[in-house]
């Protein structure tokens, strides 16, 4: 995530708003339009706190989305709760469970909760009818849920109840947060996150011997990390019987596993493979890969929300030229291939691709690229 960004871009009902970040916000009436709303500091503040709480579940909770909530009395937090796993509490509940836990009645306080609370029986009973139980006056929400089972009916329910409620306070860190979640419940596909490493010279492999790491320790872990917030992790045949990846999370901790996705048309995937014998599981697509499309609908039947393309350079171009790529991390190590595997991926041929440069990370020892697709090509 870049944090220096003085301006953040909206994704609205209605098409894209920038605003500044300061303590302006949007409030979200109940027929689709937007007013001005004034938050004060404090409100931002718990607003945060429910965001970095919700941060406790990511690699855990998929495919539901990343949700915080903080209780608030007299100025003072006295509980917090985030979904922690999936079929377990929603973070509604657990905050109205923490208050309790120490001897805080919930009664009265104010909720900030980074999704609107759900309205529906589904894994766990609705959000809404712990927040009536519990007694709290008033609840603040960052981001409307887009799912077509809530959207509205959490807020009106509340509304209904007696309860005052507000929405859009820092509404696109809520959706930068839950940016798989929200790509699933808009196109019903997952959202296609890419990862390519490359020398000085743009190589993607040194090919004058066997198949080597030319990236840092510190870079790997950064790429456990990614692959944990992913739903899957894809890569073409060549990559699997060149390198014998296993793309699955080590290095950082996690409760569940990503879908290894082998795209092989042909049927040249060594048995031996890692990834075939070490008992996770494994989609090898032969004869039945026909399209990209179809595939990423395949996926999006499965609910998985956010896909990592890993390689190689061959399978990242086919996403690009089909402009299904939603970002890029460029991956930039300091070291030069004795006999370069070029990558053809320029910066030319990612703002081809609809993307957009937004800013640089540092993974480990390497520079790393960050480019996100622009609002242009998402219309």
């Amino acid at each position: 995530m870049n944090n220096k960004s003085p301006t953040v871009h909206i994704l609205l009902f209605f098409g894209t708003f920038t605003r500044n970040r300061n303590t302006r916000s949007l409030q979200l009436a109940l027929d689709g339009h937007y007013v001005e709303e004034i938050w004060t500091e404090a409100d931002r503040m718990f607003m945060e706190r429910a965001l970095l709480v919700a941060e406790r579940g990511r690699g855990q909770v998929s495919p539901n989305p990343l949700v915080g909530c903080v209780l608030v009395k007299a100025g003072q937090v006295i509980a917090e709760g985030w979904h922690d796993h999936l079929g377990g509490l929603h973070a509604e509940q657990m905050a109205i469970h923490d208050a309790e836990e120490k001897g805080h009645s919930p009664n009265g306080a104010t909720a900030y909760v980074t999704l609107e609370p759900c309205n529906h029986y589904g894994r766990t009973p609705p959000c809404t009818e712990a927040l009536m139980w519990a007694g709290v006056k008033e609840v603040i929400i960052a981001h409307e849920d887009p799912n077509p089972t809530v959207r509205g009916n959490g807020q009106t329910v509340l509304d209904d109840a007696g309860i005052s409620t507000r929405i859009g306070l820092m509404h696109a860190e809520a959706a930068e947060q839950m940016h798989g979640f929200l790509h699933w419940c808009s196109h019903r596909k997952p959202l296609i996150t890419v990862k390519l490493a490359v020398d000085r010279t743009g190589s993607v492999d040194d090919r004058s011997g066997a198949s080597t790491r030319f990236t840092s320790q510190g870079c790997l872990e950064k790429v456990h990390e990614l692959r944990r917030d992913c739903d899957a992790v894809l890569v073409g045949v060549e990559t699997v019987n060149r390198d014998d990846p296993q793309l699955n999370v080590r290095l950082v901790p996690s409760t569940r596993q990503p879908l290894r996705v082998v795209i092989d048309p042909s049927g040249r995937i060594d048995a031996k493979a890692m990834l075939l014998n070490d008992g996770g599981e494994t989609m090898v697509l032969q004869n039945e890969f026909s399209t990209l499309e179809s595939l990423l609908n395949q996926l999006g039947d499965r609910e998985i929300q956010r896909v990592l393309v890993e390689g190689g350079p061959t399978t990242v171009r086919h996403f690009l030229n089909a402009g299904m790529v939603d970002e890029f991390f460029l991956v930039h190590a300091d070291c030069v291939h004795e006999k370069p595997l070029p990558s053809e991926i320029t910066q030319a041929v990612l703002e081809g691709a609809g993307l957009s440069k937004y800013g640089e990370l540092v993974w480990g020892e390497e520079r790393v690229e960050h480019y996100v697709k622009s609002a242009s090509a998402e219309s």
